[in-house]
């Protein structure tokens, strides 16, 4: 069982940075895939970001790639989500998942944060 805490949403305006942190609980976080999701309003979750628990590889959504950078600290037992060049478009939640496969299909991931809210002004 692993559970999930997300941090570092808040109001930033567009072109600024915010990074997310998930921390997570068990003794065996490094070997769980981690993703970032988000879900705007009257939308579908979406795909972010994905790292595998060895910090190898790293899957980014088409809309965020070159922007977000995804990264681990496995003795932290923490995720995080650096966004940088943020846009109206990336207002959501975003969600913090884990699973013992790396995927970027929200369906693969059997754990899941309760969320944290990112909002761009334009």
């Amino acid at each position: 069982q692993v559970q999930l805490v997300e941090s570092g949403g808040g109001l930033v305006q567009a072109g600024g940075s915010l990074r997310l942190s998930c921390a997570a609980s068990g003794r065996t976080f490094s070997s769980y895939a981690m993703g970032w999701f988000r879900q705007a309003p009257g939308k579908e979750r979406e795909f972010v970001a994905a790292i595998s628990g060895s910090t190898g590889p790293k899957y980014y959504g088409y809309s965020v790639k070159g922007r977000f950078t995804i990264s681990r600290d496995n003795a932290k037992n923490t995720v995080y989500l650096q966004m940088n060049s943020l846009k109206p478009e990336d207002t959501a939640v975003y969600y913090c998942s884990a699973d013992q496969v790396l995927a970027t299909r929200a369906g693969a991931y059997n754990y899941w944060g309760q969320g944290t809210q990112v909002t761009v002004s334009s």
